[in-house]
């Protein structure tokens, strides 16, 4: 699939460096408050919660390409890049245009748990309109994905951590994030690739937008 996809697809990337230093203050004091509740919600649940919010400004991203052309996704179901022991799966959190960041962290914590049992739906292996592969949490800074066929992009996460950052011609530390856009040129184009990640730069600094 990934070699048909880097054949057929003409891929195109865009990358932003993301501040996190909210985010991740506002994160500590969610999960400290829904610990007795078992709830955790992870980096991956705001970045999901933050991609579905520009999906739904920027629908090419969330549309397939077919043969008769591009085909537009009414459902917003973004595919989690998850290492099984038979390889890389992507099953799909589907209908997350109407999930909370809190329903979003139980439903990515219960696929990635059925996913290691095999207790998957069909349609959450195929369902996937949008993908994210975070490796985040293998110290990994940058990298660039490669589209899983027929979706027209998908995003590649990095890890949060300290790096200096210039603000007011002053060097500070801020925790960062690096995430990088695969995209379809045959959907979208690079003024629209850098509008998206723009989007979700903003939506990603801009945390308590993202559990309102």
């Amino acid at each position: 699939v990934t070699v048909a996809s880097k054949t057929n697809a003409p891929h195109f990337y865009v990358s932003v460096e993301v501040e996190m230093t909210k985010l991740m203050d506002i994160r500590s004091q969610i999960n400290e408050n829904l610990k007795e509740q078992g709830v955790k919600v992870s980096v991956n649940d705001f970045v999901i919660r933050a991609a579905v919010e520009a999906l739904k400004n920027f629908p090419k991203f969330n549309s397939s390409f077919i043969d008769e052309g591009i085909k537009y996704n009414d459902d917003i179901n973004i595919g989690i890049a998850i290492a099984a022991e038979d390889g890389l799966i992507v099953p799909a959190v589907t209908g997350c245009q109407d999930k909370s960041i809190f329903d979003l962290a139980k439903s990515t914590k219960d696929l990635i748990e059925r996913s290691q049992s095999g207790k998957l739906a069909p349609a959450e292996y195929t369902g996937a309109t949008f993908s994210i592969s975070n490796l985040g949490m293998f110290d990994v800074d940058n990298f660039v994905a490669i589209i899983l066929p027929p979706q027209a992009a998908m995003m590649a996460v990095g890890s949060v951590r300290p790096r200096p950052v210039v603000k007011d011609n002053e060097i500070v530390i801020e925790q960062t994030m690096n995430v990088t856009l695969s995209s379809d040129h045959r959907v979208v184009d690079g003024a629209e690739g850098a509008k998206f990640v723009a989007e979700l730069k903003k939506n990603l600094e801009s945390p308590l937008l993202l559990i309102l």
